[in-house]
């Protein structure tokens, strides 16, 4: 099966305010969002790619709001807390964090764990509190995906390596994928690379070359819990002009998008959207 995904971060900020959002009012964002794209994406078989969009929690009840009884799409949220309300336990004393029961409740289906941000953000924390244990993030996002899983959600985790890791890069991926996935049931995870070393502006991106060795080494490591490797999906941004290459890939099976635009006026854009997807299964059907 094919995976496209679409983490939509904080792009619901208006422009007058720094950010990206062009399509219209911040209460009506989420929702624009799945009515503009679920109709079109109805001529894809769903036993063949799914389609999920991860959403700021903001806009989570809008877009599951808008979904229609029979849409293929899969309202997610960003990350959750890795505890979670329990009957004859905690009720919900969980301020400022997200758990998977509350998502779950709210409409989601899934959700993005582990994302280079997320992991840049937990990292930072530790450092400010003196913690030098490398693994320990693996460890953070682990009870993450236990929670996730928990909760009824299906779970994207994401992994990859910056560019101070580069020259040690399996051992830094296989830590994040043993560590990450320990006790975990992976019938309901799909794995993103990130290639964090070539992501922003003036970095150049993995070639096609590199991103079938990552691929590959990624299903060699999964081997051990799923028979062929579970299902890898390329997050460092599924575009118009990548899109042909990466579904090329054998050993990729999708794509994570994000910003449509990158010039001009920058931002995502739900036909551009569509039009990335459309690409993209496309060239995959050779």
């Amino acid at each position: 099966m094919k995976h496209i995904y679409l983490n939509l971060k904080r792009f619901d900020i208006p422009v007058e305010k720094g950010g990206v959002n062009r399509l219209g009012p911040v209460k009506d964002w989420g929702r624009q969002i799945v009515a503009q794209t679920q109709e079109a994406l109805k001529v894809y078989d769903r036993e063949s790619v799914e389609f999920a969009m991860y959403f700021p929690e903001a806009h989570v009840l809008g877009a599951a709001g808008a979904l229609c009884p029979d849409s293929p799409v899969q309202v997610g949220c960003q990350s959750v807390f890795r505890e979670d309300t329990a009957i004859g336990g905690n009720f919900g004393a969980f301020t400022s964090n997200r758990t998977a029961n509350a998502m779950a409740a709210a409409g989601c289906t899934s959700t993005i764990i582990g994302h280079c941000e997320e992991r840049k953000d937990k990292a930072g924390i530790m450092a400010e509190a003196g913690a030098s244990d490398a693994d320990a993030v693996n460890r953070l996002l682990n009870k993450e995906i236990h929670a996730a899983i928990a909760g009824g959600l299906k779970v994207l985790y994401c992994i990859g390596e910056s560019a101070q890791e580069q020259p040690r890069w399996q051992e830094v991926l296989k830590a994040q994928l043993v560590t990450g996935l320990c006790g975990v049931d992976v019938s309901s995870v799909v794995i993103a690379y990130e290639p964090v070393w070539a992501i922003g502006p003036g970095k150049t991106p993995p070639d096609a070359a590199y991103i079938h060795k990552i691929g590959a080494y990624i299903k060699e490591v999964t081997g051990a819990y799923v028979s062929g490797g579970m299902d890898v999906v390329y997050g460092g941004g599924l575009k118009a002009d990548n899109a042909q290459m990466l579904a090329s890939i054998p050993v990729i099976d999708g794509g994570l998008i994000a910003l449509t635009r990158f010039s001009g006026d920058i931002g995502f854009y739900p036909e551009e959207y569509l039009e990335i997807i459309r690409l993209y299964m496309d060239a995959a059907k050779h």
